[in-house]
């Protein structure tokens, strides 16, 4: 008897034995199968969503192209955000799965606030950046300054850019040296020299005195040196009439002893 139970029981336990492993074995070969069916799937749309005025869509179609050629588990979501945010144009970028074929990418493009130098451009945050062409912003007030002092030129220039407003002037350039001298030129053509010390001052001192002038007049200047403590110096485009700056500092005709020069 005990022989007998000995060996059905030994059977027993190899037909369990045998069940486990088979049913072990079916589920491994379950998921394999599983896995290689949905890995196996080919993304098909890449949705790119935003609202863009520069960025081009053969530029996002060149990132992303070697990138969403996988299966959709296979697609590295990180590698793509990535590439796209390398462009030149694109601000922000979110990537994402959508199940079970395609991919979506929300884009917000950058919005340039002026030029930097002669061929990138700034956002308001400071942000500079190269697009491969630049012709549309040719227009834009163009900044230049020291490295990594963007946000401290950018802010300067905008109060620069409301006191010229404030007498109907328009602001072409500015530029700020390693020595932080500053150097302005309006839309006319007329160019400002600051020099590095109380700039403001000297700006509205000459701003001030502009309006002793006709526009002609003004229009006429080409290079107003306000580097001097208590004056200005003025160069004139070429063929300009002469001023009389006589009667403009006296205009009632009163004594010299009277007259202040507009220079002061």
């Amino acid at each position: 008897m005990d022989s007998k139970a000995s060996a059905k029981n030994l059977l027993l336990a190899l037909l369990l034995l045998a069940g486990v492993v088979w049913l072990f074995g079916h589920k491994s070969i379950e998921a394999s199968l599983s896995t290689v069916k949905i890995a196996s799937l080919p993304v098909k749309y890449v949705r790119v969503e935003g609202v863009f005025k520069y960025l081009g869509q053969e530029e996002v179609q060149d990132a992303l192209l070697p990138l969403v050629t996988t299966g959709i588990l296979e697609a590295d979501m990180q590698a793509i955000q990535q590439a796209v945010a390398n462009l030149p144009w694109v601000g922000t970028v979110a990537v994402k799965r959508v199940w079970p074929d395609a991919i979506e990418i929300k884009v917000r493009e950058k919005k340039a606030y002026a030029r930097w130098g002669e061929e990138s451009l700034i956002t308001e945050q400071g942000v500079i950046f190269t697009p491969s062409n630049i012709d549309p912003q040719r227009d834009m007030i163009v900044l230049m300054g020291p490295d990594q002092q963007q946000m401290k030129v950018l802010e300067i220039m905008k109060g620069i850019k409301t006191a010229l407003a404030d007498q109907a002037m328009g602001l072409a350039e500015f530029s700020v040296n390693d020595r932080w001298a500053w150097k302005i030129k309006l839309t006319t053509g007329l160019e400002i020299l600051l020099g590095r010390d109380g700039q403001l001052k000297k700006l509205q001192r000459f701003l001030k005195s502009l309006t002793l002038l006709s526009q002609e007049q003004v229009d006429a200047m080409a290079i107003a040196d306000l580097r001097y403590p208590n004056g200005f110096a003025v160069s004139w485009k070429p063929d300009s009439a002469e001023i009389d700056w006589k009667s403009i500092a006296n205009p009632e005709n009163k004594p010299d002893g009277h007259t202040k020069k507009a220079t002061e």
